[in-house]
């Protein structure tokens, strides 16, 4: 143990970094794997992808629901420590105006990895010619010390896939 472990002892450092999970049954992907410049080139913050299995979408970390979108494509979290995280199911979906999505959650939740929080109807996606990626987006980068993705590929929901650091 060294001499300033002590330093970064669990209690103020745990509520700064958070556990981040898949949110579904499918392929973790880096950010700039995504199908879509806006995502990728992290225009609207850093975050990953998720090609998902199956039409349940989880929460990807344990928080709260700040803002259901209308549209049902989305669905903005805060994290724990603090890191504003939007879940935005497929790319280019808010075109379809809410049809194959159905957010199970609402404003002032609280959410874990267990929680899902939406479900959408993957064959429809597919028929109106839409990529199905889950993207998990950091909006609020100023807020984030660090993020790190350490696994990608294959996974299942809840499993770890990271760690997010606030400032």
């Amino acid at each position: 143990m060294g001499m300033f472990d002590f330093l970064k002892g669990k209690s103020g450092d745990s509520d700064k970094t958070q556990t981040l999970t898949s949110p579904a049954n499918g392929k973790v992907i880096a950010i700039e794997e995504v199908d879509d410049p806006v995502f990728s080139q992290k225009m609207m913050g850093d975050g990953f992808g998720v090609v998902p299995n199956d039409g349940d979408v989880y929460a990807p970390g344990s928080g709260k629901v700040v803002s259901v979108f209308p549209t049902q494509h989305a669905v903005g979290l805060e994290l724990d420590n603090g890191v504003e995280v939007l879940v935005h199911i497929g790319i280019d979906t808010v075109e379809l105006e809410g049809a194959p999505f159905n957010t199970l959650v609402k404003e002032g939740d609280t959410v874990t990895p267990d929680t899902k929080i939406s479900t959408v109807d993957l064959e429809a996606l597919a028929a109106s010619g839409k990529e199905n990626t889950v993207i998990i987006i950091f909006s609020n980068m100023e807020q984030v010390e660090k993020f790190d993705l350490t696994t990608t590929g294959e996974t299942t929901k809840g499993s770890e896939i990271g760690t997010i650091s606030a400032k």
